[in-house]
């Protein structure tokens, strides 16, 4: 159906209260195409003629003649704009050409390698190569795995299998690494913050190990659109880059709405529920038969709004529909996954509710319409699940529905902030020294380092190998460091994702049969006793928790509400390892403690989410110990701000959400990798405090660069709050898409004041 006309009907129907505040209109683009200085392996351009994906596109053909060349290559342009064919043609080409070259694709995640690896299935299917690939993940049986090591040349995995399972047992890998000619790292974007930097220390270790057999591959990247490609491909590396950003592909146009829900209390401008206008939406588009995939933020709101959908469709004499939808999301089992996927690829599917684990770009085949239930945190994120309709080149829509929080409204009220700002920066930090000091000793185990590997890790490999040593976890010897005997395999104890203990399993208690995992993280929110648990749309009751064995028996229950975790963070001070005056105050780096407590759970009725009632919880602390900075404010500021009338916890909160906001420019991290805290009255000072901590056990040396760079990131911070033109604060300046209390109490006036420090005492 034509889908502008979609929206137009909507707009005229007895249910429509104004919602569609904007229409933003994407205009088509007609294709460009390329010509390769080589032309490729006979075989190759027929299997892309007989794919109706030749010629090329001029982005594709501009990546491949710079990999002629020898450059290493990032390409960086829109979703479904054939990025894949940028690695694919000239890794197959070279192995075509040469019986022994091999070639490493690194994924993300394991739902992307598998798709990919159906891609390339499908692409070398009638070639002397097709039996050569191969994925080695978590999931590969041993037999596999043995056989991959012996004969797989084009091997499929992910970073954690790479840090893990093959440069650890590099030396099974001998055949592979010699001839190693290319290595494809695909949404390169994804490697932000503490995961790139572990990332990239990997990559290090991978060249490392393969210029030891005499290989040195070249290098291929592939990301959504950011503001620094050239920048994150070469701190992701090491090597240098040439950037590919100059997109060729057709685009079939795309409508881009922002719906924002009505009223419902004036009084307290409380709107409807972004959850039901979803479901309204797509009932109606799965009752056109339009293929349509719903994204939302929680695993839970998954469930919830595919039961309202499923719900909706029975209601509306549409039954038939409900065996057409599919809820989607990180936790299932591998085998529910990968079924969903082909569902969805294949058209068996009209739509699914999703996390962001489908907004990477797994083939998904060509979808309608995307609709966003809430604003995904970026802008390059709400681009990337924009961008997942309309994959084939045809006109498609995107519903980006507001939640009624002060971010998403301000996003339905200011337009241009989503289509005219520009796309984050991709940060990360190699160099530092909480990083790099655990995969020096991964890269020892491996072989012994020297000083000649400070080309590979950089100018702080020298200071940081002394250190080692001095802790007894690096033995020099002749020039060579050599990783301490007693130390075993350090990169088991190395989670690049910096993910703590292993998984809770959810267990059918009916069965005993494991339905999903759980992270430790999150366990507690989600499967506490009394806990609602759905999966797969089906409802459950969690029974039991056991906290040591890690499991959560679940019963089955159809109950008319949900359940939704309340929680108390607390910082307390161990130990203040350094101070100093930093403009009109004092700065404080502190060694703290961060204790999470979950409390209780509400119990909402679903659709209205009424509150039925609230129960208390019973649950130990989840506490890790960090670094933070911490700021002092003087007595004389505090007198000021309440002379002028400014809220004191408003003007705290607001300085801190923007000083988290600024600190990634200085510390070279990711806005995720940090957590904050302000309070009018801190317990261990008795004084109004802010802090900026580390959002990982141990910490990593964000706030250590925050407590060194104070004076440039608060006056960095107070210039960027006092050019903004909002009034009150947005998503621009003071307001977070992380806090926890709903961005309230901000004042932006307050902030100000706080941030110019002694300026604003004359």
């Amino acid at each position: 159906m034509d889908l502008g006309h979609f929206i137009d009907i909507l707009e005229t129907s007895p249910a429509y209260q104004q919602q569609a505040v904007h229409r933003e209109r994407l205009p088509p683009r007609a294709a460009r195409y390329g010509d390769l200085d080589q032309p490729l392996p006979p075989q190759l351009e027929a299997r892309l003629a007989g794919r109706g994906t030749w010629p090329l596109f001029a982005h594709q053909a501009r990546a491949i003649n710079a990999l002629g060349r020898g450059d290493h290559v990032i390409v960086c342009t829109s979703t479904a704009s054939g990025k894949s064919l940028c690695f694919h043609l000239p890794v197959l080409e070279a192995l075509l050409g040469d019986k022994r070259a091999t070639a490493l694709y690194l994924f993300p995640t394991k739902a992307l390698a598998q798709d990919q690896l159906r891609s390339l299935e499908e692409l070398t299917r009638g070639l002397p190569l097709y039996g050569d690939l191969a994925t080695f993940d978590g999931d590969t049986l041993a037999a596999e795995r043995r056989a991959t090591k012996r004969r797989a040349r084009l091997v499929i995995s992910n970073p954690d299998m790479l840090h893990l399972g093959i440069l650890p047992n590099h030396q099974q890998w001998g055949r592979f690494l010699r001839h190693l000619r290319y290595v494809v790292l695909d949404e390169a974007h994804a490697y932000r913050g503490v995961f790139g930097s572990h990332l990239a220390l990997i990559l290090r270790r991978l060249r490392r190990l393969a210029a030891q057999v005499g290989a040195a591959p070249q290098f291929i990247l592939a990301s959504a659109t950011i503001a620094n490609p050239r920048e994150h491909a070469e701190a992701l590396t090491g090597l240098p880059f040439t950037v590919v950003d100059d997109d060729g592909a057709p685009f079939g146009g795309k409508e881009f709405v922002l719906w924002n829900p009505p009223v419902i209390d004036p009084a307290r401008s409380a709107r409807r529920s972004a959850n039901t206008e979803a479901t309204s939406l797509m009932t109606e588009l799965v009752k056109q038969e339009v293929r349509s995939l719903c994204f939302v933020r929680t695993r839970r709101l998954v469930e919830l709004v595919y039961r309202y959908l499923r719900e909706r469709l029975r209601q509306d004499g549409r039954p038939d529909l409900a065996s057409r939808i599919s809820p989607y999301r990180a936790g299932y089992l591998p085998e529910d996954r990968r079924r969903i996927e082909g569902d969805l690829f294949a058209g068996r599917l009209l739509a699914v509710v999703a996390t962001n684990a489908l907004e990477l770009g797994i083939d998904i085949g060509g979808l309608d319409v995307t609709v966003l239930t809430g604003y995904p945190g970026s802008i390059a994120g709400t681009w990337q699940q924009a961008g997942r309709s309309g994959r084939q080149g045809h006109h498609s829509l995107a519903i980006f529905i507001a939640r009624d929080g002060p971010l998403d409204q301000y996003l339905a009220a200011h337009p241009e902030f989503l289509f005219g700002h520009p796309h984050e920066h991709a940060l990360i930090n190699p160099s530092n020294p909480h990083i790099l000091g655990p995969h020096l000793l991964c890269a020892a185990y491996e072989a012994p380092l020297s000083e000649g590997d400070g080309a590979l890790f950089g100018p702080a490999l020298a200071q940081t190998l002394e250190e080692l040593a001095s802790q007894g976890l690096l033995r020099p010897e002749r020039g060579r460091w050599h990783l301490n005997p007693g130390l075993g395999y350090p990169a088991d104890s190395v989670n690049i994702r910096s993910a703590e203990k292993r998984p809770y399993v959810v267990l059918d208690a009916r069965s005993g049969r494991p339905l999903e995992y759980v992270d430790s993280a999150r366990a507690f929110y989600e499967v506490h006793p009394g806990a609602v648990w759905l999966h797969q749309g089906d409802s459950y009751l969690i029974s039991q928790l056991d906290v040591p064995q890690r499991t959560a028996r679940a019963e089955a229950a159809d109950v008319p509400y949900y359940t939704v975790a309340k929680e108390i963070t607390d910082m307390r001070i161990l130990e203040t390892l350094r101070r100093r005056g930093a403009g009109g105050t004092t700065a404080y780096l502190q060694r703290v403690e961060v204790t999470n407590r979950v409390t209780g759970y509400l119990r909402k009725r679903q659709v209205t989410e009424e509150v039925l009632g609230e129960d208390s919880l019973d649950l130990p602390p989840q506490s890790y110990e960090t670094v933070a900075l911490m700021w002092d404010i003087p007595d004389p500021i505090l007198d000021l701000l309440a002379r002028q009338g400014h809220d004191l916890a408003g003007s705290l909160h607001a300085a801190e959400h923007a000083c988290i906001g600024l600190l990634p420019l200085f510390a070279l991290c990711d806005r995720n990798d940090i957590g904050g805290l302000s309070t009018p009255r801190h317990p261990d000072t008795g004084r109004p405090q802010v802090f900026i901590y580390d959002g990982y056990p141990g910490g990593v040396g964000i706030s250590e660069k925050g407590y060194e760079l104070a004076e440039e990131l608060w006056q960095a911070t107070l210039e960027h709050v006092g050019r903004c033109r909002c009034e009150e604060g947005c998503p621009g300046c003071i307001q977070s898409p992380k806090c926890g209390n709903n961005n309230q109490p901000l004042d932006k006036a307050g902030a100000c004041a706080l941030l110019r420090g002694e300026g604003a005492l004359h």
